[in-house]
């Protein structure tokens, strides 16, 4: 049995779950995080690089003797650290779990991805992509919708780059802030306007070798920053793992209408992947259809998704990256997974950081994965370095007692200005 020196990149709370499963495994020598958080240093070595900083990480791995490279976020995907590795004949040795850039599209471009899911025939919403040239038809278009409206970023915006508008005049103005005043940067260059689906979101994960798929835990979120999902788009409030309407026969349409098919038009386009696929999805009325394609796993659904997987996650990753999934077997725990973030006062917009926390030492059977938090050199206080400060995950024998357990410990960490959703959860029953 082969063991590694796995690098993690990215900072957040995904990247601590991911940790947590690495250090169970007796496939891992060494674990580097870069550049980690607070809680991440206690599964293993967190070093100051950027995960997008592609020269400095390969110094990193040749001196330290990296194996494994586990990539987090979606910008070093998107911007091709994938292909820098294979085609740099130092690094090509080195097992890479991410997609190259070519298949990282399908989240890099909005637009991409919905071409792509029209060509192989893929369930999602009616829409149509438009420049600030085209400003007047787009107006134009979004009048021939019935509200309300679904306004879009084509590329990266970490996670808010989506706005639901419920009348003409708001989607008219949302519309001018995207294409003309750049409230999202060259993200917001092109707007894609699609037709609302009503239904309820869920969140579908595969592992991906390029021949095989593994289908993980599904697991719903919770984007809005106030309860009731009111309020802007965050990077994710809370999670719950498994959803129950994710029966047998929902997840055979998945798989059929949209797993297969995706995975079949990655291979007609030569789109190498060996990493995970995240299908962001919609259930309508029984039926799945595509909101948007994710090529790496979410945040905050690993922190609900990975704790229930029970089979060894690094042999997962050596078979992503050898190709030989067809010899893995996933094992995953009966038992429900929830997460609730604490989050900084003011975010999803100006938050502040620096705020002390504590009260981790006294939670009770939970696990706590770090998010935005740094450890403070001059005194022994874990202090807030982001908008999302702390996912905190809890088991229980149905979704319900897992989420009283979340709650009861989100009473106990405390930070200046601290605020959570508790109503995680609940619109599923």
């Amino acid at each position: 049995m082969k063991k590694y020196n796995i690098l993690i990149l990215g900072s957040g709370g995904r990247e601590h779950a991911i940790a947590y499963k690495i250090s169970q495994s007796p496939r891992m020598l060494n674990l580097f995080i870069a550049p980690g958080n607070a809680g991440t240093a206690e599964f293993g070595e967190n070093i100051n690089l950027s995960p997008e900083n592609f020269e400095e990480i390969k110094a990193f791995v040749l001196r330290r003797d990296v194996d494994m490279v586990f990539v987090g976020p979606e910008v070093p995907l998107v911007n091709g650290i994938a292909d820098f590795f294979y085609s740099d004949p130092q690094l090509s040795g080195v097992k890479v779990i991410g997609p190259r850039a070519k298949a990282a599209r399908l989240e890099g471009s909005k637009d991409f991805a919905k071409d792509f899911m029209l060509k192989y025939h893929i369930p999602t919403a009616k829409h149509r992509t438009f420049s600030s040239a085209k400003i007047v038809e787009a107006e134009s278009f979004i009048k021939s919708l019935a509200p309300p409206y679904v306004l879009k970023a084509d590329g990266l915006a970490a996670g808010k780059g989506v706005i639901i508008c419920n009348t003409l005049i708001e989607a008219s103005e949302c519309l001018k802030e995207i294409l003309l005043n750049n409230k999202f940067g060259e993200a917001g260059s092109k707007v894609i306007i699609e037709e609302f689906l009503k239904g309820i979101e869920l969140s579908v994960f595969t592992a991906v070798d390029g021949v095989s798929y593994v289908l993980l835990p599904e697991a719903k979120d919770y984007k809005k920053i106030g309860e009731g999902d009111t309020g802007p788009n965050t990077g994710g409030m809370g999670s719950v793992s498994p959803v129950p309407f994710a029966d047998k026969i929902f997840m055979d349409k998945v798989e059929k209408q949209i797993i297969i098919p995706t995975l079949e038009g990655l291979k007609k386009e030569e789109m190498e992947y060996r990493g995970f696929i995240f299908f962001g999805l919609m259930n309508v009325d029984g039926n799945p259809y595509v909101i948007e394609y994710n090529v790496r796993m979410g945040d905050p659904e690993t922190e609900s998704v990975f704790p229930r997987i029970s089979s060894d996650v690094v042999e997962l990753f050596e078979c992503i990256a050898d190709r030989t999934l067809q010899n893995y077997s996933i094992k995953i725990l009966d038992q429900s997974c929830a997460s609730v973030m604490l989050v900084s006062k003011g975010y999803p917009d100006a938050y502040e950081k620096g705020k002390p926390v504590s009260g981790i030492d006294n939670v009770k059977d939970c696990i706590i994965f770090h998010a935005g938090t740094r450890a403070d050199e001059t005194d022994t206080f874990i202090k807030t370095n982001g908008g999302r400060v702390i996912a905190i995950s809890a088991f229980g024998k149905n979704m319900q007692e897992a989420l009283k357990k979340c709650y009861l410990n989100a009473d106990v960490i405390n930070f200046q200005g601290k605020y959570f959703r508790k109503d995680i959860g609940f619109d599923l029953k």
